[in-house]
């Protein structure tokens, strides 16, 4: 149980997303920068609405922001139509919407099935657990897995508000004490699969829907073991984390869709069961945030909750408007969340019918056209070992690109047979690419993918002699894990789980988020590299200008240029001559490079090393370089002024010939130190020196 202050931001949370769709912009789309893991275990202490300006102002201005500003207007534009056409329907007379409504919802209350019990697990932050067990000494520091974005976090990174999805130079503003570490999708696979053969032991046909969590229907195996299905769990629980050494939480319900969310509820190292109740399942989903529903994303939230639904319990009351605004399928949807029914087919993940096969890829921002085709060669390549590796070809082959603005285009073709082989995908793929580049010159990617739709299987013995697939004897079509039938009294069929859909854009939202959080983290290092780049060509200059090495090196170039051979040759003699260097030299004291003594040359100079080489220390003592110890915050304006008068004063110091310490009463005016006073302590310096 929360105590009353986590209920309270608990409570602020749920109601930050829920904003009028007609506020000031940035308010959606601070909601929208959360992420798609703000529902994620080990949050529900942060307060979000301060995370959200944190990454608002971090990602303000990128290519990333404006796309999801873009993308936020859009969305509040849809929003507004919606509730225009809910004005017009409120004029209405809805009766018949409403008998309709009723009569599926009598219909789905006779597909209830109680009589099975059917649990998800999901991995404690799996991948985070893993290295946990190769570096104990991460357990109790907040670190992160992947570099550019966070697959996962610990439980300690949580509590600042960091998560998966998250670029990484944002979690670092969040927690600058966090610690990210690579992938080793390897040493993560191996132990899932440590993993799944004890699952096996209590269901041998179950579900896996990601490398760290699985369905499992233990209604068999509590019977023959004679055990009340929480002691069953509890006992899978116990054996997991004996043999593997990881923690896994566990939901327990009637159906998939229930022991989802229960699985979420008392993470970490816990489970949660909902009863095989009517009254009880009713009541679970009454009070539940619609975007704690597995299909239900950012965008659907919003569409919802502008229309007033901001819990399951709140669809019943708008029953007769849900087909008219959103479709007949997302009213079917929302009846069975209102109800609490899902699937309870558990079956290997194999056993479900693919509709498509495809791989992307994320790069940084990528114009050559050679470049560009050899990308499209490698993503031929590897979509066709995946294609092997299902045993499909495509009838249909899909291009995706990603454009530097984030804008995103398909194009599709059929080709005359189906593929799968890398020449195949990459020579029907080459004409539709070669077009996108006329209709977009100088095009610029930071994405590609392709995909093959409508397949074919290749498995032997998948189809007859005339092409048609063969049924499995032990499946029907009734046991579909997506579609469900039910023959009414004038033989007509409806859809009873139109779940996939809903699931499969929400997880398509997630991987979006993932790829544009990516290209977001490398737009980052792409700035950082080019400050890098242009301050080791403004060091080049300076030491190019300043230092007589340098003259000397720059002059023999010029002796050979013609037209400037008088002018080569004064400059040669000039810094070639050594009392000429002795006497028009002297050293810095803080790069301890010798430097050229005219005006110009010491003021910008001084300039420079004030700037540069203050702000790198400071930067090191107030702990803004990962890794380092941490220190106690100040404004880092006056950590650099108190940094330059140090340094100025240690110059003065060597100039009187001792050493001088920076009193308190002095460090208390060095915010306000005249600048000229700092060159002036430069100055002697140097006159000291010479």
């Amino acid at each position: 149980m929360t105590d009353g202050k986590e209920q309270d931001i608990q409570e602020k949370n749920l109601k930050h997303p829920k904003l009028n769709p007609l506020a000031v912009d940035h308010d959606t789309l601070k909601y929208h920068l959360l992420g798609p893991s703000l529902t994620k275990a080990g949050q529900d202490t942060v307060d979000q609405s301060k995370v959200s300006d944190i990454i608002y102002n971090a990602s303000k201005g990128s290519k990333f922001f404006n796309n999801e500003e873009h993308k936020d207007k859009n969305l509040t534009h849809k929003i507004e139509r919606v509730l225009a056409r809910k004005r017009q329907l409120e004029r209405l007379d809805l009766t018949s919407d409403l008998r309709r409504a009723d009569d599926y919802i009598g219909q789905l209350e006779l597909t209830r099935d109680l009589s099975q019990t059917i649990i998800h697990i999901d991995c404690d932050a799996f991948y985070a657990a893993v290295e946990e067990l190769d570096r104990p000494e991460l357990k109790d520091v907040p670190f992160a897995v992947g570099k550019g974005v966070i697959t996962t976090c610990n439980y300690h990174a949580r509590k600042f508000g960091c998560r998966s999805a998250m670029a990484g130079f944002v979690a670092l503003k969040l927690c600058p004490q966090l610690i990210s570490i690579p992938l080793n999708f390897a040493k993560y696979t191996a132990k899932a699969q440590e993993v799944r053969e004890i699952l096996a032991d209590y269901d041998p046909r179950f579900e896996s829907a990601s490398i760290d969590e699985a369905y499992l229907n233990i209604t068999q195996y509590c019977e023959d073991k004679q055990m009340d299905p929480e002691e069953a769990v509890t006992q899978l629980r116990d054996e997991v984390h004996e043999k593997t050494h990881i923690t896994i939480s566990a939901g327990i319900a009637a159906n998939a869709k229930i022991a989802k969310i229960a699985s979420n509820r008392n993470k970490p190292n816990g489970q949660f069961r909902v009863a095989n109740d009517r009254k009880t399942i009713l009541a679970f989903m009454r009070d539940l945030p619609t975007r704690k529903v597995n299909g239900v994303g950012r965008v659907f939230e919003r569409e919802l909750d502008a229309i007033g639904v901001k819990t399951c319990g709140d669809i019943y009351a708008y029953r007769g408007y849900l087909a008219k605004l959103f479709g007949d399928k997302a009213f079917q949807f929302l009846m069975q969340c209102y109800l609490g029914l899902g699937r309870t087919m558990v079956q290997p993940a194999e056993e479900y019918q693919r509709k498509s096969v495809g791989t992307e890829s994320t790069f940084r921002e990528m114009s050559d056209k050679t470049e560009l085709r050899e990308k499209l060669r490698w993503i031929a390549e590897e979509l066709e070992k995946d294609m092997t590796r299902t045993q499909y070809k495509g009838r249909t082959l899909v291009l995706k690109i990603k454009l530097h603005t984030y804008e995103v285009l398909t194009r599709q073709t059929i080709p005359p047979k189906a593929v799968s082989t890398a020449d195949d995908l990459y020579n029907f793929a080459l004409p539709m690419f070669t077009k996108l580049e006329k209709e977009i010159p100088g095009m610029r990617l930071r994405l590609m993918g392709l995909r093959c739709t409508h397949l074919v299987s290749t498995k032997k013995g998948a189809s007859d002699f005339f092409g048609i697939r063969r049924q499995d004897s032990n499946t029907s079509e009734s046991n579909s894990p997506v579609k469900n039938t039910r023959s009414t009294d004038n033989n007509e069929e409806w859809e009873v789980w139109p779940d996939e859909e809903f699931e499969a854009a929400a997880l398509k939202e997630q991987e979006d988020e993932m790829e544009e959080r990516e290209l977001l983290s490398q737009e980052e290092t792409q700035q950082h590299q080019q400050i890098e780049e242009a301050s080791r060509q403004h060091n080049k200059h300076h030491r190019s200008s300043d230092d007589p090495k340098f003259q000397k090196e720059d002059s023999c170039t010029k002796i050979a240029e013609p037209n400037s051979t008088t002018k080569a040759k004064n400059i040669s003699a000039e810094n070639t001559t050594p009392d000429a260097e002795d006497n028009k030299s002297w050293t810095c004291p803080i790069c301890s490079r010798p430097q050229n003594t005219t005006g110009s040359a010491i003021n910008s100079h001084i300039d420079y090393c004030l700037s540069r080489q203050t702000i790198k220390e400071v930067a090191r003592d107030i702990n803004l370089i990962p890794g380092s110890e941490p220190a106690q915050a100040i404004p880092l304006s006056t950590a650099v002024n108190v940094k330059a008068f140090s340094l100025a004063e240690q110059s003065e110091s060597v100039a009187r010939g001792g050493k001088r310490k920076v009193s308190a009463s002095a460090s208390n005016s060095i915010p306000n130190m005249d600048t000229r006073r700092k060159k002036k302590l430069f100055f002697d310096s140097a006159k000291t020196n010479k």
